[in-house]
């Protein structure tokens, strides 16, 4: 029988207790729909005690909408998305980017998950050639799809090249929580994105503990004009929207953000620690978020899926993804390093 958690996708996780009592508690009696209603109010205060007063929250019901939705806010036809090769926009989004925006998605080069300046200045070309499409936006995962982080100085510049250019900055932030926790402890949400000069952000929510919701956050105002009607019509509008608000509601009160990915962090260093106890496991990216990368003998890759779950990031180099979430606790962790540890060892050398 397989284990009741596996080490696959913090999108496995269950919902926090404390968000399903939330849900449980708005469960009662008749509320004005789309939005109208005081628990909405609510939520988007605690964004705007986060990120500042002025900021513009919308709600949708995932993170490939966030983005999508982000985006097109941001650009024409014509634009082009500048971001990672592996980016989940462009690898594991169907195309929706392009579809929905009608732009080009640009992927560049960046072996650790993270864009530089110089790696952007090399796509930033052809302005003002109608025969070419205009760079517009740049896009960047925190934390990356490959579990580093971005590094306050490096978002800095990369905002600073953009709007030196009359470009936006993008932030995928399905695990901007994660992120934020990985660095000093006072750092804030707002600290991460806004201050640095982040222009959108898809700020993610289920993958730290909550049933379904995104929010995409404008810290320039002015660019959320239209955007009511961009969510509509990209069929985000949800009708019962207490059950989305309450939740982000829950996320942003008494930093349970940060308690849950603290914790799934803390959870993948002691991943990283007990596997590297374990000869022919290689860590191949820096562990700073709540995902481990390692490199295992390819045939023992289907003999430990057998009884745990997750994903194959490389084919070619038999290199895994393990994540870890809110709920993961240190025996889901040592049960599997002691099982990973155990297929090893019966394999034949």
């Amino acid at each position: 029988m397989k284990p009741s958690r596996s080490f696959a996708s913090d999108n496995n996780a269950a919902v926090h207790p404390e968000v399903l009592e939330a849900i449980r508690r708005v469960n009662e009696g008749h509320v004005v729909g789309y939005g109208d209603d005081p628990h909405t109010e609510s939520a988007v205060g605690r964004f705007r005690e986060q990120f500042g007063a002025d900021v513009e929250v919308f709600f949708v019901f995932n993170g490939t909408a966030a983005n999508v939705l982000s985006l097109q806010a941001l650009t024409r036809p014509f634009h082009a998305v500048l971001c990672p090769e592996l980016s989940h926009i462009y690898t594991d989004e169907c195309g929706a980017p392009e579809k929905f925006t009608g732009c080009k998605l640009v992927p560049l080069a960046a072996p650790d998950g993270k864009l530089t300046v110089d790696t952007v200045a090399h796509a930033y070309h052809g302005i003002g050639d109608q025969h070419h499409v205009q760079p517009r936006v740049i896009s960047i995962t925190q934390a990356t799809e490959m579990g580093t982080v971005y590094k306050p100085g490096e978002v800095e510049a990369l905002a600073r090249f953009a709007h030196d250019r009359n470009m936006f900055l993008h932030v995928d932030g399905a695990r901007i929580a994660n992120a934020v926790a990985a660095q000093r402890p006072s750092f804030s949400l707002r600290q991460a994105t806004r201050d640095l000069g982040v222009d959108v952000l898809s700020f993610g929510g289920t993958k730290n503990g909550l049933m379904g919701v995104e929010a995409v956050v404008f810290f320039r105002p002015e660019l959320a004009e239209d955007f009511l009607f961009v969510r509509k019509q990209g069929m985000q509008l949800a009708s019962k929207m207490r059950y989305l608000s309450v939740q982000m509601e829950t996320l942003l009160t008494g930093d349970l953000w940060r308690r849950n990915a603290e914790h799934a962090n803390r959870m993948a260093r002691l991943l990283e620690q007990e596997m590297k106890k374990i000869p022919r496991v290689k860590i191949v990216y820096p562990v700073e978020a709540n995902g481990v990368f390692a490199q295992i003998p390819r045939e023992a890759i289907k003999k430990i899926q057998e009884r745990y779950f997750f994903y194959v990031w490389s084919e070619e180099e038999s290199v895994v993804r393990w994540m870890c979430s809110f709920d993961t606790t240190e025996a889901d962790v040592r049960k599997f390093t002691e099982f990973v540890a155990a297929v090893l060892r019966n394999l034949p050398n």
